[in-house]
This record gives structure tokens, sequence and C-alpha cells, in this order.
């Protein structure tokens, strides 16, 4: 995976949650966003700070925070 260098996360921003390179724009926003069926563009046009990778880095950090490793018995 490459390195996601876009989200950060500093105990003065936001509580220290992973947030859009030190912007008071958490990953879970966007990404929540993006679940209840807002496109990039739309997210883009409501957060002009926000750049394309932005979204594409946080989609990709909530994937990896999903993985899982299944332990059969």
């Amino acid at each position: 995976m490459e390195t996601l260098d876009r989200i950060t996360f500093d105990p003065q921003i936001m509580g220290g949650r992973a947030c859009i390179r030190g912007m008071r724009i958490p990953v879970s926003v966007i990404v929540g966003q993006i679940a209840h069926g807002a496109t990039a563009d739309e997210i883009l046009a409501d957060y002009p700070d926000l750049e394309p990778e932005d979204v594409q880095q946080a989609l990709e950090y909530a994937a990896w925070l999903t993985q899982e490793e299944v332990y059969s018995a």
C-alpha cells in the first residue's frame, strides 16, 4: 500500500482524529458523505481546500482500517 501522506493526526486538531493534511476536515466526514451518496465532485465543491487526492486517500485509509483477519476455529 502506498503511503497515506495526506492523512494526519494532531492532538491539537480535532482531538487527534484522522484529518486531511492538518486541516479541520476529518476523514470520517469525507467517508460519511460518500456513504450517503455524495460524489467526490460534490465533496470537493463543499470543501474548496480539498484536492481530489485527499478524497481518494480518505477512502484508501477507510479501506485499510476495515481490513480484517478471519480466524477459523
